[in-house]
């Protein structure tokens, strides 16, 4: 029996969680005739759900990324290490900034945001966003081996990212055994808008209890490598200023001719962008009539609806529908192993919640190693002497044709059915 043709090619544009998942259930169930693409700039991508607790020291860096490159394998899909920056819908075409562009038949587009680092002097020299996480982490590895004796941080941004990151900057601090000062900075009149006030209350009081200093209706008008200076002429020592104070899209998405909404790709319930054969989730898109917060949570319950979808599409059958929860399950980390758990108004805080978070977070990790052992290729039974052995665990070469004379490749290629895209030639 000879492998199924891939006739097909389905391209997912960046390494997002509803991604990551869908990537795992194709490798479960793979679709046969169709070719599998991902495109990410990195072999790894990062669960952003632990950046806190990377950042208070309670998780190795390793320990929140996901190996996309073994995704890939056990998925069967190819990898593309690159950055999309358009997709030219009529030719199905999705341009790369280092390689030529990349044919498809079906797309999704799951590239997450970038933090907002604001149009101000010094800025690009001085401060650094929370987004791309990969960035950050590595000039946050760079300022704790400084070993200060007096660290001063500023945070730009006190929303519940930003006040996540400050209390667990002050925790990792304090576990270093070293005093110093971690600031908090907003241009509005309240922090977390989006919690309910009860859980506000607390997180206030463990910023507090944290020696964490909040700081409102404050407008930062240059950051300097050693301080941030602020409209009403006041400078404040900084040796670390970290910027969390929005998210943008990437730029090029609103370059596709694709419905969007400041930026965001928007998508009905079944995830499918105004053009039919590009679907888009986690934080890039938007869901018409029921826009949710910027939260992985969202992408996590996602992903099983986009994985269905884009297999039917490929195979001809029905769409579900994405229906967003309401309301979810909000825990929010204060610094050390501790955090506050929001739902329906009610919230509770305490170790057990960051046990809970910690819990969910390595979960969802472990979803990505060690992965299942699916069926192998096994020899029929009787055949050709050497045959087992030759399919034992070695990769059987995709191919080219390249090495074929034009009788055998052309009596392989004369059964397919005809090209669907004008690019392609036989």
């Amino acid at each position: 029996m000879t492998p199924h043709p891939q006739i097909r090619d389905l391209v997912l544009i960046g390494g997002g969680h509803a991604h990551a998942l869908v990537m795992r259930g194709w490798g479960m169930d793979p679709l046969p005739g169709t070719r599998l693409t991902l495109i990410n700039p990195d072999p790894v991508a990062p669960y952003t759900g632990m950046l806190p607790g990377l950042v208070a020291g309670h998780y190795r860096r390793e320990e929140l990324m996901i190996d996309l490159v073994r995704l890939a394998r056990f998925s069967g899909a190819r990898l593309i290490l690159d950055r999309a920056t358009g997709i030219d819908r009529e030719a199905r075409l999705i341009h790369l900034a280092d390689r030529p562009p990349l044919a498809y038949d079906l797309a999704a587009v799951d590239i997450g945001i970038t933090s907002d680092l604001p149009d101000l002097p010094g800025a690009a020299d001085h401060a650094v966003a929370a987004k791309p996480l990969g960035a950050y982490a590595a000039r946050w590895e760079g300022f704790l081996a400084r070993r200060l004796a007096y660290p001063r941080v500023v945070i730009l941004g006190a929303g519940l990212g930003g006040v996540e990151l400050a209390l667990a900057t002050a925790h990792r601090l304090k576990a270093a055994g070293v005093r110093g000062e971690v600031t908090l900075l907003d241009r509005g009149d309240s922090p977390m808008p989006d919690l309910a006030a009860s859980a506000r209350r607390t997180v206030l009081a463990a910023l507090q209890a944290s020696r964490v200093t909040l700081q409102l209706r404050a407008t930062v008008t240059a950051i300097g490598p050693a301080s941030v200076t602020l409209s009403d002429g006041s400078v404040i020592g900084s040796d670390f200023t970290l910027t969390v104070t929005g998210a943008r899209p990437q730029p090029w998405l609103a370059d596709t001719g694709l419905a969007h909404s400041g930026g965001f790709l928007t998508t009905d319930a079944t995830l499918r962008t105004s053009d039919p054969l590009i679907f888009a989730s986690g934080d890039c898109a938007t869901l018409t009539g029921a826009s949710r917060p910027k939260a992985g949570v969202f992408a996590v319950r996602a992903a099983p609806i986009l994985l269905h979808n884009l297999r039917a599409s490929l195979s001809g059958g029905p769409l579900r529908r994405f229906k967003p929860q309401s309301d979810y399950l909000k825990l929010v980390s204060l610094g050390a192993q501790s955090a506050v758990a929001s739902k329906w108004g009610i919230t509770l805080h305490g170790p057990r919640f960051w046990q809970m978070k910690d819990r969910i977070d390595r979960a969802f990790m472990q979803k990505f190693g060690p992965y299942p052992a699916m069926a192998e290729v096994k020899a029929p039974t009787p055949a050709t002497k050497g045959l087992a052995a030759f399919l034992d665990q070695r990769p059987l070469c995709g191919g080219c044709g390249a090495k074929l004379g034009p009788g055998v490749l052309s009596a392989a290629l004369d059964p397919l059915p005809p090209p669907m895209r004008a690019a392609v030639r036989r």
